[in-house]
């Protein structure tokens, strides 16, 4: 089989790349480990930022996300029962949406099958061959059976745990990794939101985040142990530790319910450089992971499509490698800004297990500073709502 671009990853990045070269012509397959309904099963974060709305639009899937989708101009932070807004519209002159990374995958998968996109669902053995050559080419098995496919470049979009990321010789890349002390529980659960906009809850008992996916299905995350598993928390002692962990008034109007989904993930900061080798290019978590604090990991990966997708366009339409060539360089800068701010919006939230109490007042400080500084409400509003492509 041949094709121009072999993605591997049928999540939302290598979809939305598929998508996206599909509006300019260019031939796509798509590679998934899993089946389409394990895809859809997986529960993720639901804050699209600017550019990512954009691309959405460019891609022709948004139409329901314009529909079912919440406009957030702003979002709440509390310490203790202290709580103030940081109006995004105000400071940046842009919002983001709130819409469920799993509906963006089901209206990208909705849109390939449409346009008869190809996708390999169960594939096996992956493995990447001659990316620095100019033919390289990809073999797997589905069922048992052995494939080939032949292509002009490999997207990586397979994940932190793919074997895009593997591919490239140990003496080439280069990974930088923090794992976080700590982990989130989050529980979903068909109860109306406890406020129409984000909570980020810092509290002497640790993090709490109130979100939603709309106006019946609330999503909460607290912090947590690493040791704990999430048949440890009944619903009823979830329930109770987020009320003590965000604003009374605000405990006062939760509405809880049964949970339908609970599981707790760990945190971690981590990048691997370059993003590209040979004919190979890695989008996503294949590249680095963010805490999820500041909502980035879809939205980075997004970023990453967008500079590979123009590239590839160049490439095929104008005959011009300069995209695809400067597409590391470009990614990784605004790569690490994102995790620069996941990793200060993260230190400003959490409870860490060796802070002093010289470091819990510095904390307040800063939250104080945040507050009442219109300066620092417009560098993070810029950083939460997206920096430009």
């Amino acid at each position: 089989m041949k094709t121009q671009v072999a993605i591997i990853g049928g999540g939302p990045s290598g979809l939305l790349l598929s998508q996206l070269l599909y509006t300019r012509g260019i031939d796509s397959v798509v590679l998934e480990r899993k089946t389409k309904d394990y895809v859809l099963s997986r529960i993720r974060a639901g804050v699209l930022e600017r550019g990512l709305v954009d691309l959405l639009r460019e891609a022709g899937v948004a139409d329901r996300m314009e529909r079912e989708g919440f406009i957030h101009d702003g979002t709440l932070i509390s310490y203790g029962d202290q709580m103030f807004r940081v109006d995004f519209a105000e400071h940046t002159g842009h919002s983001v949406m709130v819409y469920g990374q799993t509906e963006v995958t089901r209206d990208l998968y909705e849109a390939r099958e449409a346009a008869g996109g190809k996708i390999d669902f169960n594939v096996e053995d992956v493995e990447i061959h001659g990316a620095e050559s100019g033919a390289p080419y990809v073999t797997y098995r589905v069922d048992g059976q052995a494939r080939r496919l032949n292509c002009d470049f490999i997207a990586g979009c397979d994940g932190f745990h793919g074997v895009s990321r593997q591919a490239i010789p140990l003496d080439v890349r280069c990974e930088y990794e923090k794992l976080y002390p700590f982990g989130w529980l989050g529980v979903l659960s068909r109860t109306s939101p406890v406020n129409p906009e984000l909570i980020y809850a810092n509290s002497p008992r640790g993090f709490a985040l109130c979100s939603m996916r709309n106006d019946n299905l609330s999503r909460y995350y607290i912090q947590c142990s690493l040791s704990d598993k999430p048949e440890d928390w009944t619903d009823e002692a979830f329930w109770q530790e987020l009320k003590r962990r965000i604003p009374a008034d605000q405990a006062a109007k939760l509405v809880t319910g049964p949970s339908i989904e609970k599981s707790i993930a760990p945190l971690r900061s981590f990048v691997t450089e370059p993003m590209r080798w040979g004919r190979l290019f890695l989008c996503g978590d294949a590249a680095h992971i963010v805490p999820p604090t500041g909502a980035k990991g879809l939205n980075t990966a997004a970023s990453d499509v967008h500079y590979l997708f123009n590239g590839l366009r160049q490439f095929y339409e104008k005959g011009d490698a300069a995209g695809i060539d400067s597409y590391s360089e470009k990614a990784l800068a605004r790569v690490w800004k994102a995790e620069r701010f996941s990793w200060w919006f993260s230190s400003l939230m959490h409870r860490y297990p060796d802070q002093s109490e010289f470091d819990l007042r510095i904390q307040v400080a800063e939250l104080e500073y945040l507050r009442s500084s219109s300066a620092a409400q417009k560098a993070m509003a810029e950083n939460y709502v997206g920096l430009p492509y």
